[in-house]
Parts: C-alpha cells; sequence; structure tokens
C-alpha cells in the first residue's frame, strides 16, 4: 500500500480522539488537506437531538471553509472499526460541493486505508455544476 497519505491518515486518527461520541460511542476524525498544504482537522459531535450530531468530515470541511479555503485535495477519515468504513451520504454530498476528484481515504483503527474519489462515493451527485445545467434549461 503507498503511503502517500499516512500522515494525513495519522492527523485524522488524532481528531478521532476528540470526538463527541456519548450516545453511539462511534468515533470518526478527519483531516482535510487544502490545495495550499494546509490541514484543518475535524471530529465527530453529537447531541441528544440526534439530528443536530455533525459528523467528522463536514467538521473539518466547515473550519476550513469558514478560514476561506475552498479547494481541496484529498480527506482522510479514521475511525475505530476493523473493517474500512465510508463517510455517510451527507458527507459525501458535501465532499462534492467542492471537488468531485478529491481523494477520499477512508482508514481503520489499524491505519489501513483505500482510497477513492469523492466522484466514486457517489456517482450521480446533485453538484455545482449540475445546478448550473438545471437553471439553464
Amino acid at each position: 500500500m503507498a503511503e502517500k497519505y499516512a500522515d494525513l491518515v495519522q492527523k485524522a486518527a488524532e481528531a478521532k480522539m476528540s470526538a463527541y461520541a456519548p450516545y453511539s460511542n462511534f468515533r470518526v476524525g478527519a483531516a482535510l488537506l487544502t490545495e495550499e498544504g494546509r490541514v484543518f482537522t475535524g471530529c465527530n459531535i453529537e447531541n441528544a437531538s440526534f439530528g443536530l450530531s455533525n459528523c467528522a468530515e463536514r467538521t473539518a470541511v466547515y473550519k476550513a471553509v469558514s478560514e476561506g479555503f475552498r479547494k481541496f485535495k484529498a480527506i482522510a477519515v479514521s475511525t475505530d472499526t476493523e473493517e474500512i468504513t465510508s463517510p455517510c451520504g451527507a458527507c459525501r454530498q458535501v465532499l462534492m460541493e467542492f471537488d468531485t476528484d478529491m481523494d477520499v481515504i477512508m482508514a481503520n483503527v489499524h491505519g489501513q486505508y483505500q482510497v477513492y474519489k469523492a466522484k466514486e462515493l457517489l456517482p450521480l451527485a446533485f453538484t455545482p455544476k449540475k445546478l448550473e445545467e438545471e437553471r439553464r434549461i
């Protein structure tokens, strides 16, 4: 396995340690790499009103966007599971908003990972380009 994203996976694993997951006990960490080389991390944050919870991936994206970044190269996602776990549908849609070719690195508890393009994880996504096409009709 290529070690291209080993550091990003490690940062995601470290971010996972800050997760607030008292209801599911399912900790997730994410590390988002901007085109400029900055890394923004995030963890999942649960809420007793479950719909108000936020995933690690979206936390990292929202932090980066709030700091003025919009172009991303990759995001690593780390969980405590033995198997590789992919981002939820909502997170996939948020990633597609910014770059359909972004690498999505999914890592298990041992740091083993698989890499996919965002567009592979959410084919037929509703993207900004699609919205623009719909406006022209």
